[in-house]
């Protein structure tokens, strides 16, 4: 940002159109400046967002795990069809945060060092029944299965919170039309910024800030 020629009246216009959900190629025409420029200034604000990214915080108490597959054309439930597709974990704080990270499978070796990693032990987990949660069961957690195919949602036993990111993260990621694979772990904190700061004012402070400390 601090070597940005773009004024700041135009990069705080670039900021409040990221906020917005608008693509760079919508943001350039209205701000008026070129389409690469845009992009760039959007990319940048990824990094900043990335480098910001919560990464230590540890979760507790009632936290729910699930993993996604974005991307690729064909459609498939983790190792079904999912040719193309790049592999997510997700924990989330009932009520509260979520965590996301790109994951090479989804077998349970890969799964529970994560866990063990971000969530605080004695925490309740809930999962549906894919296999590779079987180890919970005999893990430092609380564990709780939740079986789709008899009851979506029995009391406090769901997992409909992180679907609602899930859904929510590629809604937002279909306006682009595709994202480069090597940027992809840009977009996706960038998706989980927006959900545990779901007011696009607060948002907007908190990049303008960002962006605002690294020109100094």
């Amino acid at each position: 940002m601090r070597k940005s020629r773009l004024s700041w009246y135009k990069q705080s216009r670039l900021i409040e159109l990221f906020v917005a959900g608008a693509t760079a190629r919508t943001a350039a025409q209205l701000v008026r400046v070129n389409k690469t420029t845009a992009g760039y200034y959007f990319q940048r604000l990824r990094q900043l967002i990335y480098a910001h990214s919560e990464h230590l915080e540890l979760l507790e108490g009632e936290v729910v795990a699930d993993e996604s597959y974005f991307g690729g054309r064909r459609k498939g439930k983790r190792g079904r069809g999912a040719l193309g597709k790049v592999p997510v974990f997700g924990l989330l704080k009932r009520h509260g945060k979520v965590f996301t990270v790109i994951i090479p499978n989804a077998k349970a070796d890969t799964l529970l060092p994560i866990i063990r990693q971000k969530v605080k032990p004695d925490s309740i987990v809930y999962t549906d029944t894919f296999r590779s949660y079987n180890a919970l069961d005999v893990s430092e957690f609380k564990h709780y299965r939740i079986n789709h195919s008899e009851l979506f949602a029995d009391k406090q036993n769901h997992i409909n919170g992180i679907e609602n990111f899930w859904n929510q993260a590629k809604r937002h990621l279909r306006r682009f039309n595709g994202v480069p694979r090597e940027h992809f772990y840009l977009f996706l904190k960038e998706c989980e910024w927006r959900f545990n700061n779901s007011d696009p004012k607060s948002q907007l402070k908190q990049l303008t800030q960002w962006v605002r400390k690294d020109m100094g």
